[in-house]
C-alpha cells in the first residue's frame, strides 16, 4: 500500500472508500454510483489487491489505535465491517469482525466521534454495524439505525436527500426481517445455521434488503 502518512495511516482507506469530494460538488448521479459500488461488491477486487494484509491486521486487533480519532475510528469500522465482507465473502469469517465493528460504532456515539464526522456518507458508514451485527439487542439497534439515518437524510443537501431516504427505507426493510426471525437468514448456509421453512422461502425469493438497495424501491 502507498499514500499513507505517518500521522494518518488510515487516510488511504477513507480516500478509497469515499471517492466523493464535498457535498456541494458531488452530483446526485455520481454519488448514487458510488453508493452502488460500495454496497454491491464493486470494490471487491481492489480490496483484495490493495487492502488484504491491512484487513487481516485489523481483524487481529493490530489497528485498534486508529480509533483515537473520529476519522481513524471510521476507517477501522470500514475495514472490519466492509473490507472483511469483501475479503472473506461467502465464508463465516466475513462476519467474524461484526462485534468489534459494532463496539467501535457504539463507542463513537458516546465519545463524540460520530458527531464530529463531516459528511453524510461518513455517518452512514459509521452506523452500518448497527444493522449488520446479529445479537439479542439487534432490533433495538435497528431502531437506532433508522432514527440516525432519518437524521442524516434530513441534514443532507437537497439534491442528495433521495439517496439517503432510500437508505432509511432499506433499514426499515431490514427491521422487518429481524423482527420476524431475529437474524439475517441469508447468512444461514454460510454460518452452517439451520433454516426454518419460512426462512427457506425468504432465501428462495432473494429479495434481501442489502442486495436490493438502489436496484429498485
Amino acid at each position: 500500500m502507498t499514500g499513507h502518512t505517518a500521522s494518518e495511516p488510515w487516510r488511504e482507506v477513507l480516500d478509497f472508500w469515499f471517492p466523493e469530494r464535498d457535498a456541494a460538488s458531488t452530483g446526485a448521479q455520481e454519488h448514487l454510483q458510488h453508493w452502488f459500488w460500495r454496497m454491491h461488491g464493486g470494490a471487491d477486487q481492489s480490496i483484495h489487491a490493495r487492502f488484504a494484509e491491512l484487513t487481516v491486521l485489523g481483524a487481529e486487533g493490530g489497528l485498534d489505535h486508529w480509533a483515537l480519532s473520529p476519522e481513524g475510528r471510521l476507517a477501522l469500522i470500514i475495514v472490519l465491517d466492509q473490507f472483511s465482507r469483501s475479503l472473506w465473502r461467502d465464508t463465516a469469517r466475513a462476519y467474524a469482525q461484526d462485534e468489534a465493528a459494532l463496539r467501535l460504532s457504539m463507542e463513537g456515539f458516546n465519545n463524540g466521534h460520530y458527531a464530529a464526522l463531516r459528511w453524510p456518507w461518513f455517518k452512514i458508514a459509521h452506523t452500518q454495524p448497527l444493522g449488520h451485527c446479529e445479537g439479542p439487542d439487534h432490533l433495538d439497534r435497528i431502531d437506532l439505525l433508522i432514527s440516525l439515518r432519518e437524521e442524516i437524510a434530513a441534514s443532507a443537501p437537497d439534491h442528495l436527500q433521495p439517496i439517503y431516504q432510500s437508505l432509511v427505507k432499506q433499514a426499515g426493510k431490514v427491521r422487518k426481517v429481524i423482527a420476524a426471525v431475529g437474524h439475517h437468514p441469508h447468512r444461514n448456509q454460510t454460518l452452517n445455521r439451520p433454516s426454518t421453512p419460512a426462512e427457506l422461502a425468504y432465501i428462495a425469493e432473494g429479495e434481501f434488503p442489502h442486495s436490493r438497495v438502489f436496484r429498485s424501491e
